[in-house]
């Protein structure tokens, strides 16, 4: 199994203004240590433009960031061991505080690469129903199970 996970975030203004620049010109940096990382396996790449039109949380200055990895150890030690927990430190200046849950995980299958629908499920049903083998954070972390955490799963929760 393959952890993937998917963090959003809404930014205080357009991509293009002067406000974010500090963040665009970290993001080529960051992705650059993501995919040189242990454990990376897989993330989402699109133009920025692109992205933000996805608009899956229907707000226009939303940033995905979808990723696959091999462990939560490995997703760890990019998150809070490289560059990127620098930039995280910043948040508050380039985006708003969130309301809701704006992180998930859930395990894959190895193989599998994750759609950007798969992904808004799993936050979703995170935000409605809580954390469970289904959709969790750190907070409450769940081992992959024999079955996988299918889609079927969550319907039985629902």
């Amino acid at each position: 199994m393959h952890l993937a996970e998917l963090n959003i975030s809404f930014a205080k203004a357009n991509i293009d203004d002067p406000l974010l620049k500090d963040f665009v010109d970290n993001i080529p940096s960051v992705n650059a240590t993501a995919e040189s990382s242990r454990g990376y396996v897989w993330r989402f790449k699109d133009s920025y433009s692109k992205v933000l039109s996805y608009r899956l949380f229907g707000n226009p200055n939303t940033l995905i960031n979808l990723s696959v990895w091999e462990s939560a150890d490995a997703l760890k030690q990019f998150m809070f061991e490289t560059h990127h927990l620098d930039i995280m430190k910043r948040r508050n200046e380039w985006f708003e505080k969130p309301s809701s849950h704006n992180f998930v995980m859930w395990w894959i299958p190895k193989g599998h690469i994750p759609s950007l629908e798969e992904a808004k499920e799993r936050l979703e049903h995170l935000r409605e129903h809580g954390e469970s083998e289904y959709a969790f954070t750190f907070r409450q972390f769940f081992e992959p199970s024999d079955s996988g955490a299918t889609t079927e799963t969550a319907q039985n929760q629902m």
